[in-house]
């Protein structure tokens, strides 16, 4: 990945986590759909399941894995090895973004049309920086 790339995507990383922060509550139903969808990235990545991983992603997501492993996102995605393991232990959903931290691994996602999407995983954080992630969009 190129450092123009890494920065853009540490960029929005930094944005979604700001805006997460500052921003409102978000109804229960929001709250559970986002939940819903990194229960089921994280079911699918204990299980080994690429092609379930990435059919939780955001097709940016998707397509940068693709890219940056030069293979296919089902395998691309298991050989990340991330750390993610459930259950879900809590959500902020601010507007059409969300953090979901679970045992090992935050996720970022980012409610599209078709749902509740992940954009970013394998993040953990930094002190005074954007969360750094393995897995992430261009």
């Amino acid at each position: 990945m190129t450092r123009k790339r890494r920065g853009t995507a540490a960029a929005a990383i930094a944005t979604t986590t700001a805006a997460l922060i500052a921003g409102c509550g978000a109804s229960q139903e929001r709250i559970d759909g986002a939940s819903m969808a990194a229960a089921s990235f994280a079911e699918a990545a204990q299980a080994g399941d690429g092609g379930a991983m990435c059919a939780v992603l955001a097709r940016e997501t998707r397509q940068e894995l693709e890219r940056s492993e030069r293979t296919t996102c089902d395998e691309a995605v298991v050989e990340q090895q991330l750390a993610t393991t459930g259950p879900v232990e809590g959500v902020d959903v601010h507007g059409r973004q969300a953090m979901a931290r679970l045992r090992g691994d935050t996720l970022f996602l980012s409610e599209m049309s078709t749902g509740w999407k992940v954009v970013a995983a394998g993040c953990t954080p930094r002190p005074g920086q954007p969360y750094q992630c393995q897995v992430k969009g261009g």
